[in-house]
């Protein structure tokens, strides 16, 4: 294990006034409260918290980060308390090492919402200090390291998280080094075969071209040496997973994918960087369209650099990334550069970016949102996209997701301009509002006074800023609607268990569900985001489940052994009554299907996973959710009475989705909780003989088959 002598000698390389005697009492310290404790893989469990601090000092973080990293599992898993870790090591350890305990307790999981709430909190929690993201982000590599130790569930789990959070978060953090590790250490658990394909491809293609890395490395020092150009030059094979991604986008296969090298080159000055760029188109043809320059317009992280590709040696496209010594000290370590040491001393790098304004700019307009999802969504964009930069007409610079939109420009103007928006011009030539945007073009948006946001622009809106403005303008107009529809849906649900709907029963609800107020209730009900069904549970949850004698889901199936899970299949959703099959999954139990199911022909040639399956003998309760397809004429009140109508018969709607809406008629899908087919039937007879319903049916969809609920 690495001693505390270790650590410290790598810290006095970047920074020689270190409090050793701090670091070696904070070494002494974690190691006697994790003593008697192993790690999974039989090793002491103190080597992690060491392992996470050298990663740090690699980094050349500053004591206090190093501290942290030593002792940041000692208030959540042994005995220490925030008291004696403040008292021994300072108030500002003892924050930061609670700080990464809160993080590490968010148990960031796959649940979309649970997800999207605890991204909030993570960077709500992170504001004040982005060194216990820094931490965190340590722990969680050194984690991915040693993942063979874990049950292969365990790993996977890690590796979907550290897929979906952690490496997006390195990378929105300017870190490239270590989200491309991440993604690659979690790439070997999710998908081995597909790595282990690349990794054969490249060892294939080495041995018949041999080291191209090597030849146009030396082919672009040739180049910069004629225009007397100081510069170094590195050139490297991209990750197995960076690749793989390309293929997938791309869809191509690998001996058709090009740009599968990139190259660095490091100069003295940022003028040298243009004449280096200079130098390497003048060798090489540059290919249209991937060109970016990122020193003129940084990214918000700091980033900066010089980004081309050239067909290189035999016409092999290139990636070359051309900065100075600080752009690169920023683009290797992100926002951990702030806390960078040289020559002993903490420096200002004149391009890292201040961690309290960075964090502040991704935070400030989500403090008031609600909508967990939409701050997600906006997120995860944030994340994963590079930027484009038009410009206004009075030249103003704005910075857009790639693949933004005129929607897109106008509302990061301002939120007015973006819901007036009628139309836009790019470059003085009228173009569709679907229209993507690219550098360095000019964009004027032309807006007319009584203009409001079409539905239709949430797909073409591309920023969590202007969808989550849409969304917000289009509850806003359709709210006096949903009122009414969330108010017929509760009376329906409420009646459905022998009570009354009342504007007291509707407030304790909305108290239940942390809304602000009743009308919030009813527009979420009227809006599908919340079902009447949980509104009656949470306020009478015995006579929510009254029927003690009734079969539940659990114990609903004949066929299949106790320690057997069982889902209905998405495609035909079979109920009580209908003939059914089972569909082993491994590791995910038995889907149940109808016999008739199209879906079924796609496992013909798998018998042995077939399971012959039938539904217990008695009363169901109505738990199994069907979604039926529903025409009705656009006239006023129908809505209303279907819902009624379905209400009567004793069926709970548990989601209600517009599909199509015309002049003359809607579509919608409707999805009904039943008990079996004798409740289905009732409730499709009751809608057919309604006048203002033209078509009913059950909706089924082959192509859902395998899919669990989300």
């Amino acid at each position: 294990m690495t001693t505390a002598d270790d650590l410290i000698a790598l810290v006095r390389t970047y920074n020689p006034r270190t409090n050793e005697a701090m670091l070696a009492d904070a070494y002494a310290f974690g190691e006697q409260m994790h003593d008697g404790q192993f790690r999974q893989s039989g090793e002491p469990y103190f080597t992690h918290p060491v392992a996470v601090a050298m990663l740090l000092a690699e980094q050349q973080m500053d004591d206090a980060t190093l501290i942290t990293a030593l002792l940041h599992d000692t208030i959540e898993d042994t005995k220490a308390s925030f008291s004696e870790v403040e008292k021994r090591f300072g108030r500002e350890v003892a924050d930061l090492v609670d700080g990464v305990t809160k993080l590490t307790n968010l148990q960031l999981n796959s649940a979309e919402t649970k997800q999207a709430e605890n991204f909030r909190k993570l960077f709500m929690a992170t504001s004040r200090d982005l060194r216990v993201t820094l931490v965190k982000l340590a722990d969680r590599l050194h984690n991915m390291r040693t993942i063979k130790a874990m049950r292969h569930e365990k790993q996977v789990q890690k590796s979907r998280e550290t897929m979906d959070i952690y490496a997006p978060l390195a990378g929105r953090m300017g870190m490239q080094w270590m989200r491309e590790e991440l993604e690659d250490l979690a790439f070997r658990v999710l998908n081995p075969e597909a790595r282990n394909s690349i990794i054969r491809r490249f060892i294939t293609l080495q041995r018949e071209t041999g080291d191209v890395v090597q030849k146009i490395t030396a082919d672009m020092r040739i180049e910069l040496e004629k225009g007397h150009i100081q510069a170094e030059v590195f050139g490297r094979a991209k990750k197995p997973y960076s690749i793989w991604r390309k293929m997938e986008e791309k869809q191509q296969s690998f001996s058709r994918l090009s740009d599968i090298y990139g190259f660095r080159i490091i100069t003295a000055t940022e003028a040298d960087c243009y004449r280096a760029l200079g130098a390497i188109h003048q060798r090489w043809r540059a290919v249209p369209g991937r060109f970016k320059d990122y020193i003129s317009q940084p990214k918000s992280n700091g980033y900066r650099s010089i980004h081309t590709t050239v067909s290189g040696r035999d016409g092999k496209r290139v990636e070359v990334q051309i900065r100075t010594r600080e752009m690169h000290e920023v683009a290797e370590t992100g926002v951990a550069a702030h806390w960078s040491y040289r020559n002993g001393e903490r420096v200002e790098n004149q391009f890292a970016v201040d961690p309290v304004h960075w964090i502040a700019s991704l935070t400030e307009r989500f403090e008031d949102d609600e909508d967990h999802g939409e701050f997600l969504e906006a997120v995860k964009l944030e994340m994963y996209t590079d930027q484009v930069f038009c410009f206004s007409p009075k030249g103003d610079v704005i910075k857009l997701p790639r693949g933004a939109t005129p929607i897109d420009f106008a509302y990061a103007i301002h939120t007015r301009i973006g819901s007036a928006c009628v139309g836009a011009k790019v470059d003085g030539i009228r173009v569709p509002l679907w229209t993507r945007l690219k550098n360095g073009q000019s964009i004027e948006i032309i807006t007319a006074e009584g203009q409001t946001p079409q539905a239709t622009w949430i797909d073409i809106a591309v920023t969590g800023r202007a969808k989550a403005a849409i969304r917000k303008s289009l509850r806003e107009e359709d709210r006096g609607r949903f009122i009414r529809l969330g108010h017929e849906l509760a009376r329906v649900a409420f009646e459905n268990v022998g009570k009354k709907v009342s504007d007291k029963a509707l407030s304790t609800a909305a108290k239940t569900f942390a809304l602000p107020s009743v009308d919030e209730l009813l527009v979420r009900l009227g809006s599908a985001e919340l079902s009447a069904r949980d509104v009656v549970t949470s306020l009478y949850p015995k006579l929510a489940d009254k029927h003690d004698d009734e079969i539940d889901s659990v114990r609903a199936v004949v066929g299949l052994p106790s320690d057997q899970t069982h889902r209905r299949a998405r495609c035909c959703q079979p109920i009580p009554g209908e003939r059914i099959v089972g569909i082993t999954f491994r590791g995910q139990g038995v889907e149940l299907h109808t016999i008739d199911c199209e879906a079924l022909v796609q496992y013909e040639d798998q018998t042995e996973r077939w399971v012959d399956l039938r539904w217990q003998e008695g009363h169901h309760k109505a738990v199994n959710n069907v979604t039926i397809d529903v025409a009705i004429s656009n006239e006023t009140g129908v809505l209303g009475r279907i819902c009624s109508l379905i209400g009567e018969q004793g069926a709970n709607i548990s989601n209600l989705e517009f599909i199509d809406r015309k002049p003359d008629y809607y579509r919608l899908l409707v999805d009904v909780d039943l008990s079996d087919t004798e409740h289905l039937h009732r409730v499709m007879t009751a809608l057919e003989a309604e006048s203002a319903v033209s078509r009913v049916k059950r909706k089924q969809d082959p192509s859902l088959a395998g899919v669990k609920e989300t």
